[in-house]
């Protein structure tokens, strides 16, 4: 196999040499060479016009952002102009049901029985409440979406009132201890 190899190599000897490129080829390089010079940036944005791409898109999203998360914000505090009555009754709910969940706090977490899921939804912003505000924020005027708020806060603060019920009936309350032992007494 090295012999027939090298024996086509001789064969073919000046097929494998070329002379190079043509004067012509040379003449219209050295043309094009001293020929007008571009600036820089120019330059640099032919090499590079994909990552220039990329930023000019990536700068024309932080514009877009920018400028939707500015004009959103004012919509957001409208909401207390265009439901009033709204975050008039959200106040009032919103105290009685923190004082409600100040109270059933006081007791031991042995005596709620209640779990990490249970106690997340006896909060007052869960779940729940944060879909019903999005919807009253993108709807002010549904009268239907108002009531259902209203509603949340009526039955958020009637389970408190059942869970201190029960807790009350079960065990005494902490802070009337003494009290107890003294009505006992």
């Amino acid at each position: 196999m090295p012999d027939n190899f090298e024996g086509f190599i001789r064969q073919h000897r000046n097929e494998f040499e070329e002379e190079g490129p043509s004067p012509r080829v040379w003449s219209a390089l050295e043309q094009e060479l001293t020929g007008r010079r571009k600036g820089k940036v120019i330059s640099l944005l032919q090499k590079n016009w994909f990552k220039a791409a990329v930023i000019a898109v990536l700068l024309a999203n932080a514009g877009a952002l920018f400028y939707f998360t500015k004009h959103r914000q004012p919509q957001q505090q409208e909401l207390a102009v265009l439901a009033p009555d709204i975050q008039e009754a959200g106040v009032y709910y919103t105290s009685r049901i923190n004082e409600k969940l100040q109270l059933i706090d006081a007791y031991p977490d042995s005596a709620l029985g209640l779990d990490s899921a249970a106690r997340k939804e006896l909060e007052l912003r869960n779940d729940t409440y944060k879909a019903l505000e999005k919807e009253l924020k993108n709807n002010p005027g549904n009268e239907r979406i108002r009531a259902a708020m209203v509603r949340y806060y009526q039955l958020k603060l009637d389970l408190l009132d059942k869970i201190l019920e029960e807790l009350h009936d079960k065990h005494v309350a902490p802070g009337q201890t003494k009290k107890h032992y003294e009505a006992e007494i």
